[in-house]
């Protein structure tokens, strides 16, 4: 086999090349920090830092989404917060109302306090949250969602809350309606109150009666009754009737201040009351709304003229509706708490995962430095040896020789 030193040369110069595009290749790599630039270089790995860029995408999404609802929980802890504590405010208003000292006129100025509270709490249900919308518009409202008109507050936002569309679907409203209209009435079980004198029905009832309280859950029927005092002290009776079934349910003597107890609860009459009074008790329902309990409260604070049992009877009553619906707000306010906290363990988890993501792509397509300059030391030592070699093939030839 003959080699001519045309073909020496020319394969000399190939292996030169060849040498010279890996020690660019193992340079471009060094610079970029990166092992695959193209798909092409590595397409196992491209497709796999791929995966994971897409992952980090998500997690980014995901991180977004949660800290729009973060935000907007924050501001409805806030919200819910400020409410709680302008109903204590009113409850103490209420309690001083009982005062026996006071007159229609100071009853009235503290009508005028509730009033004020009243309006704070209206705003603090039309809040915006800061991104054109309100925190209690449930599914969404370009208006704020309470609307004070003629009859009262009403809701007109949409009940329910608006999601995220994630996967984890995070909260960015909260419901209106279920914060504000949805406590749980009377004791959260019946709800008690007095009735017109039945012998004479343009007398209120001397009497009052509490909210009572449950004995025996699992007596309770969840029907309506009536209890009537009949004659006069100390003689008193009195009869509990079940006005769905019209059963007779209890009777015995009376005495005012003495538990009344039948079908698994218990109720207490007190004051004075007259042959004729009788009181109702009525199960409780998701009903009971908090501006309706603001007005009712501030429009019998403000009627005059009324006996010690009908101011006795009406503070009990508002006291009993204004815990109920704080409970109601305390208890969402708990929620939106709780969701906080998720949220915080949401944000732990998401930046694990994106952690894991960024350093699966590390993994699939960066270089290992060391190992790159390693090779580029390599390469570089080769090419120049090959570029040596090379110089001295190239003064190996017959003529050279004969000069020599």
């Amino acid at each position: 086999m003959r080699l001519s030193t045309a073909n020496l040369y020319d394969a000399s110069i190939a292996n030169l090349q060849r040498r010279q595009n890996s020690l660019q290749e193992q340079q471009k790599q060094l610079t970029s920090g990166k092992r695959i630039a193209q798909a092409s270089d590595d397409p196992t790995g491209a497709a796999r830092a791929e995966r994971a860029l897409a992952a980090i995408g998500r997690v980014d999404a995901n991180q977004r989404a949660l800290e729009a609802s973060r935000n907007s929980m924050t501001l409805a802890e806030s919200a819910l917060g400020d409410a709680n504590e302008l109903l204590q405010q009113a409850r103490e208003t209420m309690i001083s109302a009982g005062n026996a000292s006071y007159s229609d006129a100071e009853r009235k100025g503290l009508a005028n306090k509730l009033q004020g509270i009243r309006d704070q709490l209206l705003a603090i249900a039309n809040r915006p949250d800061g991104a054109g919308g309100y925190i209690f518009s449930g599914q969404g409202s370009a208006n704020p969602p309470f609307l004070d008109q003629a009859g009262g507050v009403a809701y007109v936002g949409v009940p329910g809350n608006i999601q995220t569309g994630n996967l984890d679907s995070f909260q960015l409203t909260v419901d209106g309606r279920a914060a504000w209209e949805e406590a749980r009435s009377g004791n959260g079980s019946f709800v008690t109150d007095a009735n017109p004198n039945t012998i004479d029905p343009t007398q209120a009832a001397k009497g009052w009666i509490d909210s009572g309280r449950v004995t025996n859950p699992p007596l309770l029927t969840g029907q309506n009754y009536r209890i009537d005092i009949a004659g006069t002290a100390p003689a008193q009776t009195y009869t509990v009737t079940n006005t769905d079934t019209s059963a007779g349910v209890a009777s015995g003597s009376f005495k005012a201040g003495q538990s009344i107890a039948f079908d698994g609860l218990s109720v207490a009459i007190a004051g004075a009351p007259a042959d004729g009074d009788n009181f109702s008790v009525a199960p409780a329902s998701n009903s009971l709304k908090l501006f309706q309990v603001m007005d009712r409260a501030i429009s019998e604070l403000q009627t005059p003229l009324r006996s010690g049992a009908q101011i006795a009877q009406s503070n009990s009553g508002r006291l009993r509706d204004i815990d109920a619906v704080m409970g109601n707000l305390q208890n969402m306010r708990s929620q939106v708490g709780e969701r906080l906290n998720n949220l915080d363990g949401t944000e732990t988890r998401l930046a694990a995962l994106k952690q894991y993501s960024t350093e699966e792509k590390s993994a699939a397509e960066d270089l290992d430095m060391v190992q790159g300059i390693s090779d580029f030391q390599n390469q570089q030592t080769g090419y120049d040896t090959a570029l040596k070699t090379y110089a001295m093939v190239q003064r190996m030839s017959l003529f050279q020789y004969l000069q020599g």
